[in-house]
């Protein structure tokens, strides 16, 4: 049985509100008194921080369907390289996650070619059309861990109230990425001054806001757990502020991108910056740290998005939407939170541990003694530049390449064995 014995290491677990240097032993898969290990292998640790394995809650695949842009293989290569111990892979594949079958093959593959953990999510809706509910129930005994339609919106209200009734039965949250598709028909970018300026059909705000609202008022009469996908709109994290002090079962996401960038951003035409939501005013951004910071927001997400060189390299009008984002999700965040003081280092390793584990309905997700050993390593002041062609992902769809950034994780242990590590 492997022995760990991870000296001098801030150990930060907001689970149990512990920031403190100490002495962290892995015996096997679990975490264990560092004190009862025979004969581990010393790993010196000063100056980094070790927390509870970091989730990402919005992942995106790609098999079966489109493993010319990624694979699990190499989609959990990225996460492991990023930090991420899990990984809750988005439905939308081809064909759909919308059966126990498609479940199945799912992880079977993760089982066999992953590199994390792999947890599945099944769809709302059959084949994510929007118009007949998905077999929850089976959905449920394959193994998902929430529904949702993501890249697409039910946009049926009662339609919507059947499945979060169902989804409460089976005790599954809803994740939603909030879309009225009418509003937004045709748009590329935020609508907004610079849509006007570089002559972009635009994408407005309602169209995000309106779902939002709905959402909100459904898990109202629901009692049930809905998660917004990466909000972008400083009303959609008002109407999100107010649900929550009223205990509202909802919560919600932000992106590193929608974080870090503006629409402004647009004025290069470069397609690495068009992603639905799209990026969005510097004041929705201010309201997004304001949300992340109040703890509106309590996850923060990736909305990995692998995408072709070759598919991206088209006119913005004609470019999909999305960009990569598990390989530059901590040095971005970490920039821009932790070291701008919008966050403490406690509230931000909180929107990659408890804040999705409690999305998932997860209990006390820890790194105590007999846990299992699921850890991210973060060397908080690591000073470097991100270079695209090292990433693990198959694609290289990013806005950051080149941006300089404080903060990486630089070991992630899954199951008490390391997958990535650069001491």
């Amino acid at each position: 049985m492997k022995e760990y014995l991870l000296k001098n290491v801030r150990l930060i677990d907001p689970a149990r509100n512990i920031d403190a240097v100490c002495d962290l032993g892995v015996c096997g898969n679990q975490m264990c008194d560092a004190a009862s290990l025979k004969s581990p292998e010393i790993i010196d640790l000063t100056g980094k921080i070790a927390a509870p394995g970091f989730i990402d809650l919005h992942v995106h695949l790609r098999q079966p369907g489109n493993t010319a842009a990624e694979t699990i293989a190499s989609g959990t290569a990225a996460a492991a390289a990023g930090g991420f111990t899990s990984v809750v892979a988005m439905p939308n594949t081809s064909p759909a996650a919308d059966t126990p079958g498609a479940i199945e093959y799912l992880r079977s593959i993760a089982n066999s070619k992953g590199v994390v953990r792999v947890l599945a999510s099944g769809c709302m809706t059959k084949n994510f059309s929007g118009e007949e509910m998905a077999p929850i129930g089976g959905l449920k005994a394959a193994g998902v861990v929430a529904l949702t339609d993501d890249g697409k919106c039910i946009q049926n209200s009662a339609l919507m109230r059947h499945v979060m009734e169902y989804a409460k039965s089976f005790k599954l949250p809803i994740m939603d990425h909030c879309e009225e598709k009418n509003m937004v028909a045709g748009g590329v970018m935020h609508e907004g001054k610079w849509s006007v300026l570089l002559g972009f059909k635009g994408m407005h705000a309602l169209g995000e806001e309106l779902i939002v609202a709905r959402d909100i008022m459904l898990a109202r009469a629901i009692d049930w757990y809905v998660h917004l996908q990466h909000l972008s709109t400083a009303e959609s994290v008002r109407l999100v502020r107010e649900a929550r002090k009223r205990n509202i079962k909802v919560s919600a996401e932000a992106t590193p991108h929608h974080i870090a960038l503006t629409d402004e951003c647009i004025k290069s035409f470069d397609t690495n910056y068009k992603m639905n939501p799209p990026l969005r005013s510097e004041a929705d951004r201010q309201a997004l740290l304001e949300g992340l910071a109040d703890d509106t927001i309590t996850v923060i997400a990736t909305d990995h998005a692998p995408h072709t060189t070759t598919s991206k390299t088209v006119e913005f009008d004609y470019a999909p939407f999305g960009i990569i984002g598990l390989e530059t999700a901590i040095p971005v965040t970490m920039t821009e939170l932790v070291h701008t003081k919008v966050l403490t280092m406690m509230q931000y390793i909180s929107k990659f541990t408890t804040g999705p584990a409690d999305v998932l309905l997860m209990e006390d997700y820890s790194l105590a003694n007999g846990k299992i050993a699921d850890i991210t390593v973060i060397d908080p002041d690591l000073e470097f530049v991100i270079d695209k062609n090292t990433f693990k992902s198959l694609s290289r769809n990013t806005p950051f390449d080149g941006k300089k950034c404080r903060g990486k994780a630089v070991g992630t242990m899954v199951n008490g064995e390391w997958v990535y590590r650069e001491f």
